[in-house]
């Protein structure tokens, strides 16, 4: 598709601040930053979703570009999400009738570089980002319509179909990722504020019967009985939030909403006062069931840094789907296959603080 948009081009710095989300510590999340790739094995990757050979390499360099700008991995998969509708993730040397003078993996027009930058891989993926965190906002949007802000194609939903191939994609190629567990604050009424934050931009979101206010009651300094919200789930919260850029959450304390949902008082969201689980029902803007590409990210995230006993839920959703993640901490256990379900109701401990603030390998 032909483009036509003057691209400005930012510094490091400024792009970094324009693209940052702020974690409980006020340290940016560039900290977090995006996975990391091998562009010369992605080539020999067996196929992921349909994609192989060069053009796992070029959503390799897609990926490398992102993250050496500090964009976060959501921020990487619109990247890629992006190529495969523009390109199917090859490298064009040619454009079609809307864009005659369209180039390379993002289709982009003469106006947004040379030749030899637009059908280079990495300075053509390091163009869309640059553009990317000028548009305001792009994190609480959809990913389709976060695309379209930058390409400015006819139809903003043209590339819904390829956000899902486009995580299994970023899955399979990940073979490092800077913790999005970093600097995470130990202090639960920072924490809750920054959630309302997040809360009141529209990057969390909650359903019927809303928990979202029992951050707020938090954030705000008040103590309502029953209504609690232990501090380790906070950061969980946190780090989901910090990990996909937009979440959204079903369930924390039922004990506060009189909810006798599933196991009723012997839940994790009502024993002990309440407020020892969270459920996401959503993580990254994509409906999630306990065993999709994001909530395996999300359990490889937390996996390493979570007390021992904490648990995880959708187990049995995730043999279904056959894939098992290898898990340290987090104990599995089944539940219905309508959201991720992580607890600490049982846990001994807080997170682990050492692996808070270093960066680790993908599992």
């Amino acid at each position: 598709m032909g483009r036509l948009l003057t691209v400005t081009i930012l510094s490091t710095v400024a792009l970094l601040t324009a693209g940052a989300v702020l974690l409980g510590s006020g340290s940016p999340a560039a900290a977090c930053g995006g996975s990391t790739a091998n562009p010369a094995t992605a080539a020999s990757h067996p196929p992921v979703a349909g994609y192989g050979g060069d053009q796992l390499a070029n959503a390799a360099a897609i990926m490398n570009a992102g993250a050496a700008l500090g964009i976060s991995t959501d921020g990487q998969a619109i990247g890629v999400m992006t190529a495969m509708g523009e390109s199917g993730l090859r490298n064009l040397t040619y454009g079609d009738t809307a864009g005659p003078d369209s180039r390379g993996l993002f289709q982009q027009r003469a106006n947004w570089g040379t030749l030899a930058q637009r059908l280079n891989p990495t300075t053509a993926a390091t163009l869309f980002f640059h553009k990317l965190v000028t548009i305001p906002g792009w994190q609480a949007m959809t990913p389709t319509l976060a695309a379209h802000a930058v390409q400015a194609n006819a139809d903003p939903g043209y590339y819904t179909p390829f956000w899902p191939p486009a995580l299994k994609v970023i899955t399979a190629l990940t073979i490092g990722q800077a913790a999005c567990t970093a600097n995470v604050s130990a202090d639960g009424r920072a924490l809750a504020q920054n959630l309302v934050t997040a809360i009141d931009a529209g990057r969390i979101t909650g359903l019927i019967p809303d928990h979202l206010r029992e951050i707020r009651w938090i954030a705000e300094g008040r103590t309502v009985p029953n209504c609690g919200v232990d501090d380790r789930i906070l950061q969980v919260i946190t780090i989901a939030l910090t990990t996909f850029g937009r979440i959204g959450i079903s369930d924390i304390n039922r004990h506060c909403t009189g909810q006798l949902d599933g196991a009723g008082t012997q839940s994790s969201h009502w024993v002990h006062g309440g407020g020892q689980a969270v459920d996401f029902y959503s993580l990254g803007g994509i409906a999630t069931d306990g065993a999709d590409a994001n909530a395996l990210r999300l359990i490889r995230t937390l996996d390493p840094v979570m007390p021992s006993g904490a648990r995880v839920g959708q187990a049995e959703c995730r043999t279904t789907a056959g894939d098992v993640p290898t898990l340290v901490h987090l104990v599995p256990f089944d539940d219905t296959c309508t959201h991720l379900h992580i607890d600490v109701a049982y846990a001994t401990g807080g997170l682990t603080a050492a692996n808070l603030t270093t960066a680790y390998a993908r599992q």
